[in-house]
This record gives structure tokens, sequence and C-alpha cells, in this order.
């Protein structure tokens, strides 16, 4: 049976004020450490005149990752982003860890009040916007996905889309020379997928 693991259901966000500095925290699920530093580069353009950025994520490591989170090491990082040292990344880390949650990425944004809140009440703070954002966004019990590439000739196209769009599958297409399909299912329905695939285009799809 494959392992499921706690993430959460979609992106949440809270709001905080601590004597005069506003604290916005965000989390968002992602499958990858590439994923992730895209959410933290958004939140630094969408709040470009804030104080500190803190981000947290807690992802499969490895180019394997995304395929089984339930059965790799996850890859823990965090950053003070100017802060004092200890006073916000590991705090919002902490978040994830102590409810178990992986495969997210959480991002504090702060604007200064002018009053210096010590480490404690840093820590409380950026902790509590982790805290909030994820009860916003609620927490789900998810089983691993595996992603792959499909690749047909345009004859095809048709007969590959009808069958992913009639399966629990998540796809992108894009039409080039071929049309390819970006394929995201859970791990349990990935070989039973593949056979569907090839059998109806009679072996002429590429999986990648």
């Amino acid at each position: 049976m494959t392992a499921t693991f706690r993430t959460v259901d979609g992106r949440g966000e809270a709001t905080l004020d601590r004597q005069g500095s506003e604290f916005i925290g965000v989390v968002v699920p992602v499958d990858t450490v590439e994923e992730a530093e895209a959410v933290i580069a958004e939140e630094r353009e969408t709040y470009p005149e804030a104080t500190h950025h803190v981000p947290a994520y807690r992802v499969p490591a490895g180019e394997a990752a995304a395929d089984r989170p339930g059965e790799v090491m996850l890859r823990e990082w965090c950053s003070d982003d100017g802060e004092p040292s200890g006073s916000s990344g590991k705090p919002a880390l902490n978040v994830l860890v102590q409810q178990d949650l992986q495969n997210l990425v959480a991002v504090v944004t702060r604007y200064y009040g002018g009053t210096n809140l010590g480490v404690g009440g840093l820590a409380r703070a950026y902790s509590g916007a982790v805290k909030q954002a994820v009860d916003d966004a609620g927490i789900v019990e998810q089983e691993p996905h595996e992603r792959f590439a499909a690749t047909v000739d345009y004859d095809d196209s048709g007969t590959v889309r009808s069958i992913l769009e009639s399966t629990d599958t998540e796809f992108e297409a894009s039409y080039d020379e071929r049309a390819s399909f970006a394929v995201r299912v859970p791990v349990t329905e990935a070989a039973d997928l593949r056979e569907r695939l090839l059998n109806a285009t009679s072996g002429r799809v590429d999986l990648d």
C-alpha cells in the first residue's frame, strides 16, 4: 500500500499585526524545490517594498522525489532573511514539522512598524502567521503522484487527451511538431494509465 502524507489543501493566507509591524503569511502546496523557490520569488515580487520575506519549506529531495514523496527524504530549508538569527525562519519551519506537513512552502512577509519585537516576539509572530495560513488552507491526506510525459503525433492526440480526461489525472498539453502531455497521476494508477495509452495508440505514444 502506498503511504499517504499530510499537506495543505491549496493556498492559504493570513495577516497579523504586532505593534505596528504587519506579517503576511502564505502557504502553498508544491512538489519540488524548484516550485517552492518559484513561490518565494513570486512573494518577493508581490511585496517588493517589504522589509523581510521569510521562507520555509519541506519538499522531497532529489529528481525522483515528486514521484514518491512518502518514500524519500525530505529537504527542509528556511531563512531568517535578515531578521535576528533563529527568530523567524526556524519558527516558521517548526510549524510545518510539528504538524507533520510536507510538499509545501511557507513565506511570511513583514512590513516593519518601527518597534523592535525581540527574538521571542518575532518567533511568535512568524510562527503565528504560518499557523493561521495553514488553518486557512486546511490540511489533507494526499497520496504520492508520479509525473511523466506522453508525446504523440497529432492523429493520436485526441485519443490520448480523451483518456487523460476520463481519469483522475492532471495534465497540461502543448502542441509543437508533436502533441505532448505533461501528466501528473496518483502512483497507484500510473501503470494502468500507461498501459491504456499504449493500447489505445497501438504503441505509438512515447512515454518519458
